[in-house]
């Protein structure tokens, strides 16, 4: 802001206005009380044009437009003496700074003698911990005699029972479980070493190949469920299951984990599973399938739209699948309307997500359906009767035991 002789303020945001509307506006928000009924043009015309030059310094605002050497309160009259010449005027600097004589030390420096005083930290104020807040917790007489006359066994029982099971070692644990005293042993006894409790191992898989073999041949509808895992399978014992799997009309669950299951094999597996329209539950883990070997069994489920569950993690020539492997997966598994249940490793977020969304919309149109045909028998079996609403009141609850049977589809399906 600069003031004109004539009386007019030239504002560098909103252009020239005169000196009293300038102050009126002032005037409005800041003069208040005895100040209302003062001329504003009698004070003007009472300050000399320093004063007023001081004035328009005070009250104009900060101009980002302008370079920062004009919006400072200082304004160096004098002339320039020449061009700016940078590197005459860093020397002229560094000339003053080495010429300049240092100033004398009052008191000489010396070697281990401290000059003036040591500065010495406050003492902090001590705060109250939260166990002195005066807050009391108040227990029933007989608990609080209970715990005071307590023995350290008897608190180590009770820890058991509470669930502390990190207060204690195995030792205690099955000690206080089966009600045995525990010599020696408390918050204040004797450490001592102790050889954790081995459990069994389980039994090796008794399952006879060729036996399960003639009996798919068979179609024997006693075999429903197939478990062959850890169980080291010839290619010749895959062909022929495979071969038998492309007819059998009983089998619901197989289970081929461990077995050596190759990409040569897992050919005839696809092409099984083409055939096979019984099949609901897949398990191929801890083979030697790569993802394009993955990627192609994955493809096949989508002919007969059987499967319900299919897993194959933990692939020892495929602990990645990569993202293209991925993306093919998840394309197919879009397109499959019934898979519920995928076992396997997605590396990306996408995949992972797109998977878990697809199994998600399965698993509720699946229950659907069930609500549908219970819903359908029983309006043909009750149809012309008053009972019908009564009926229908009970679907919630087979909606609830449907979620029991097939999973909690409020929770995300899990993709491991």
């Amino acid at each position: 802001m600069n003031v004109r002789t004539d009386g007019w303020i030239l504002m560098y945001n909103s252009g020239p206005r005169r000196a009293r509307d300038v102050v009126d506006d002032m005037t409005s928000t800041k003069l208040k009380g005895t100040f209302d009924d003062v001329d504003v043009d009698d004070l003007l015309e009472q300050l000399s044009p320093e004063e007023l030059e001081m004035l328009a310094k005070e009250v104009d605002p900060d101009d980002r437009f302008l370079p920062p050497d004009q919006r400072t309160n200082y304004q160096c009259d004098r002339e320039a003496t020449g061009p700016l010449d940078r590197k005459q005027l860093i020397d002229h600097i560094n000339k003053i700074a080495l010429e300049t004589p240092d100033q004398p030390e009052s008191v000489p420096f010396v070697a281990g003698v401290v000059r003036g005083k040591k500065w010495i930290a406050p003492e902090m104020p001590v705060i109250a911990s939260r166990h002195d807040d005066g807050v009391s917790f108040a227990l029933e007489e007989e608990y609080e005699q209970a715990l005071g006359t307590a023995t350290e066994e008897e608190l180590v029982d009770l820890a058991a029972i509470l669930g502390f099971h990190s207060m204690m070692n195995q030792d205690q644990y099955h000690a206080s479980l089966l009600n045995k005293e525990m010599v020696g042993l408390g918050w204040d006894g004797v450490t001592k070493a102790h050889q954790p409790k081995p459990l069994p191992f389980e039994p090796p898989n008794a399952t006879d190949p060729e036996a399960s073999i003639l009996k798919i041949y068979d179609d024997d509808s006693k075999l429903i469920e197939l478990c062959l895992n850890n169980i080291n399978i010839t290619d010749d014992q895959f062909r022929r299951l495979f071969k038998a799997l492309e007819i059998n009309t009983r089998l619901e669950v197989l289970s081929l984990s461990n077995t050596g299951l190759t990409d040569r094999t897992a050919e005839l597996l696809t092409q099984s599973l083409e055939k096979n329209s019984s099949l609901r539950i897949i398990n191929v883990e801890s083979n030697q399938l790569s993802s394009s070997a993955i990627v192609r069994i994955i493809k096949s489920l989508l002919v007969q739209k059987s499967i319900e569950e299919f897993r194959a993690s933990n692939q020892l020539t495929a602990h990645v699948l990569g993202n293209q492997a991925e993306m093919d997966i998840t394309k197919f598994i879009e397109q499959n309307p019934t898979l519920m249940r995928v076992g396997l490793f997605f590396e990306f977020n996408d995949a992972r997500s797109r998977v878990s969304t697809q199994l998600q919309k399965n698993i509720d149109r699946k229950l659907l359906i069930k609500e549908l045909v219970f819903i359908s028998n029983f309006k043909n079996y009750m149809k012309g009767s008053e009972r019908i609403p009564r009926i229908l009141k009970i679907v919630p609850r087979i909606r609830k035991k449907s979620q029991e049977s097939t999973g909690n589809p409020n929770e995300s399906p899990k993709v491991l």
